[in-house]
């Protein structure tokens, strides 16, 4: 086996396999991806069906960021010959007094010369019948969101990372990581690789692997949950419905009828707190009844039989901001972490962090999302 290579990408979900994808464009057979589970398995926050992606965003650095993240998957798109991203249009949804003012999405928009549309409830229910909003609700309409299927693209940036030339190694959980003379020595499994840069996309296993190099995030890790209610796709299908968050308190967010027979709902951080380890597949029924009693009220149309419900981790800093940076003092070693909503970004994500580890530099701000920033507490 070969153990030599200038760059390793540790983690290969959503952000893994995309940097796997462009370090590969780049240096061909010089680049290994190292997996502690299977390629596709549901231990983490990547795989699934479906993924909103959008430009709607609280800040124009988002935006901006956004903007970079659909001109990466439709480059993902051309190189590997499949259509991936579906548009449906993206509607966020604000109650007056629970909900997050509009106007910081408006204004974001605006900077960024985004168009959308406002509404007031009456609009968006002529619009798009199946919801039932009190006349307290407002709502911003941006055109360009929609989905991407995770799954999918995740698979995509996986085999194009092959073709190019990438080894990608399943089963190999890495175990410690020394830095010697600017050399990487990685064990991972029963073997030790060599190599010059590191990239490492870990997510709830961040802290975890970061820990030989004397490095941590102040990460929160919690199990959350989306469920599939059979619904009809005649109504509620891509053609008929966008993707929607609900940006009340709680905040819930849903994908119309797209890889099952029924729309996907879910609460935006309503979960216990656990750890990688620690974590279980058991449904949280509280949770559900939640997200059920949304339905109901909300989308009584789609407020059927339940399909599945189905569970996963998410990893966020205090302030919920991405952070991509190189790891301080470390030289060659990377960092990338989603925050619980970065899987939009995956593909340009992969962008940057192989024009970091490459060319130590990218084209796009970063300055928000510094490994040794003061995290403050979120802003949405």
């Amino acid at each position: 086996m070969r153990t030599d290579y200038e760059y390793i990408v540790v983690g290969l979900g959503g952000i893994g396999s995309a940097a796997a994808y462009r370090l590969a464009r780049r240096a061909g057979s010089d680049v290994l991806g190292l997996e502690q589970f299977e390629l596709g398995h549901d231990n983490g926050a990547s795989q699934d069906h479906s993924r909103i992606v959008r430009l709607s965003y609280h800040a124009p650095a988002y935006v901006r960021l956004a903007k970079g993240a659909f001109a990466a998957w439709r480059d993902l798109e051309e190189d590997s010959g499949r259509d991936l991203l579906v548009t449906t249009g993206g509607l966020d949804l604000s109650p007056a007094g629970t909900g997050e003012d509009l106007s910081i999405y408006t204004s974001s928009l605006e900077e960024e010369a985004v168009p959308f549309e406002l509404m007031d409830a009456y609009e968006v229910m002529r619009r798009w019948p199946q919801f039932r909003l009190s006349e307290d609700v407002t709502g911003l309409f941006q055109e360009d969101a929609g989905i991407a299927p995770a799954a999918l693209c995740n698979a995509t940036h996986a085999e194009l990372a092959r073709r190019h030339g990438a080894t990608l190694l399943e089963r190999k959980p890495v175990t410690s990581i020394a830095v010697s003379d600017g050399e990487l020595e990685v064990a991972a499994g029963d073997t030790r690789f060599r190599g010059r840069k590191l990239i490492v996309a870990a997510d709830a296993w961040t802290n975890e692997v970061l820990a030989p190099l004397g490095a941590r995030l102040p990460l929160r890790v919690t199990q959350e949950q989306v469920t599939y209610f059979r619904a009809p796709s005649d109504e509620f299908g891509p053609e008929r419905m966008p993707v929607w968050i609900w940006l009340g308190d709680p905040c819930f967010y849903g994908i119309p009828v797209f890889g099952e027979a029924g729309i996907k709902i879910g609460q935006d951080v309503g979960g216990a707190e656990v750890t990688a380890r620690s974590r279980t597949f058991d449904i949280d029924e509280a949770a559900l009844k939640r997200v059920a009693g949304f339905a109901s009220e909300h989308l009584p149309g789609a407020a059927g039989d339940i399909i599945r419900t189905k569970t996963c981790l998410y990893t966020m800093p205090p302030d919920r901001d991405f952070v991509l940076d190189q790891v301080p003092g470390r030289p060659g070693v990377y960092v990338a972490q989603g925050a619980a909503h970065g899987y939009k970004f995956a593909a340009v994500f992969g962008k940057i962090l192989a024009e970091l580890a490459v060319d130590g530099r990218t084209e796009h701000d970063l300055s928000p999302f510094g490994f040794d920033r003061k995290f403050e507490p979120a802003l949405f």
